[in-house]
């Protein structure tokens, strides 16, 4: 791969590194160089791009995504999911975790072997996030009822093998019969438990394993004076990661403001739950063999319920700034390095020598204009 180098941009390296205002980065499929141009020395046969007054940006990282442009996660087509990893390189998105959703167990089944395939053949898949079927039902919201049940060990594990191992984050309601037993299970093997779509009371979760929040606020036991709730205890346990869907829609813009100056930039991982209406026109879709009707950037089930969003990733990143007044750097953080870290993607999340060139380029406005997916670039609209 032919070595390229950006120069005279403004580069957020990720994590809590400060940003490098007049900077260059140098990579093939892994970065080379990073530094300011005052150090900068062109070298022989490299590819330049003059990137003055744009923005650099590690790519982004999807932890809940079940699908867009047309496609699910459910449809268990790995042809499908390449198709998706493409697209949502135009949302500066170069890794996420593909999503299931409560189903019948052979579809789960053939969505996490299509998964696997996939991601052998190069998707920008990093993972699973197995949302459901170990929730309680009522917190399911659009997780379709029929097929919710306790926890079952033997067909986690048996899940967890067809995905290639690939299970990384589990939603499951820890108050659940046989919620502990499966804590267990999921942190012997490394994997990270995500209480969501659950009733439990605060009490119970001060003994749970769960080291995340699927969808702060969003299917779970909310805030109440006498009672802190799933929500209530997501906010106040520390070390505890939560997901936020930034569209304006699933939260007002005041409570995750309220979660940010809790939690800080840190402890937050920018989600969009998006499903397959993401990138279409409105209309009619599907969601878990559901109805999904999609109208003024909702995706609501028949009954009014939420289905998932249609946020890109690019909007959450400008979202979370103008909800929170947050900086560019931590916006980073809460789309990127924070995902990373949580989940041992040592080559992602960070810009910096020896990291893949996961790169983002970003004009004044913070609007994506190419995306580098391990030093591939790849034009937006073009």
């Amino acid at each position: 791969m032919e070595t390229q180098v950006i120069i005279n941009a403004t580069i957020y390296p990720g994590g809590t590194d400060l940003p490098i205002q007049n900077g260059f980065i140098r990579f093939a499929e892994k970065i080379i160089q990073i530094g300011e141009m005052d150090s900068y020395e062109k070298q022989a046969g490299e590819i330049v791009t003059d990137a003055v007054g744009k923005v650099i940006i590690p790519g982004m990282i999807d932890i809940h995504i079940h699908g867009g442009y047309g496609v699910d996660t459910m449809d268990a087509d790995p042809d499908k999911m390449q198709y998706l990893s493409e697209k949502l390189l135009s949302e500066g998105v170069t890794s996420f975790f593909a999503t299931t959703i409560t189903q019948e167990h052979e579809n789960i089944s053939n969505a996490l072997k299509a998964v696997k395939i996939a991601m052998d053949q190069g998707a920008s898949i990093e993972g699973v996030h197995l949302e459901g079927p170990f929730i309680n039902v009522k917190r399911a919201g659009a997780q379709p009822p029929e097929y919710i049940i306790d926890p079952d060990i033997e067909l986690f594990l048996k899940w967890h093998g067809e995905s290639g191992e690939q299970i990384k984050l589990v939603t499951y309601a820890p108050e659940l019969q046989g919620g502990k037993e499966f804590e267990q299970v999921m942190v012997g093997r490394g994997i990270v438990p995500s209480v969501g779509h659950s009733d439990a009371v605060r009490d119970e979760l001060l003994h749970s394993s769960a080291t995340h929040a699927t969808h702060l606020y969003n299917g779970m036991r909310g805030l109440h004076h006498r009672e802190a709730g799933v929500a209530g205890h997501a906010l106040l346990k520390e070390d505890l990661q939560v997901e936020i869907i930034a569209d304006g829609i699933h939260i007002t813009p005041d409570m995750i403001d309220l979660a940010y100056r809790i939690k800080g930039a840190e402890k937050i991982s920018l989600i969009s739950d998006a499903m397959m209406a993401k990138g279409m026109v409105p209309g009619e879709y599907d969601l878990g063999g559901q109805k999904v009707i999609v109208h003024d950037g909702e995706a609501r089930l028949e009954n009014g319920s939420l289905a998932g969003s249609v946020l890109r990733m690019d909007d959450a990143f400008r979202n979370i700034m103008k909800f929170t007044g947050c900086s560019i750097s931590e916006a980073v953080q809460m789309t990127s390095s924070n995902q990373a870290r949580e989940f041992g993607l040592k080559q992602k999340g960070l810009l910096a020598p020896e990291k893949d060139a996961d790169i983002v380029i970003m004009n004044e406005d913070l609007e994506v204009e190419k995306t580098y997916r391990l030093g591939v670039g790849h034009e937006i609209g073009g």
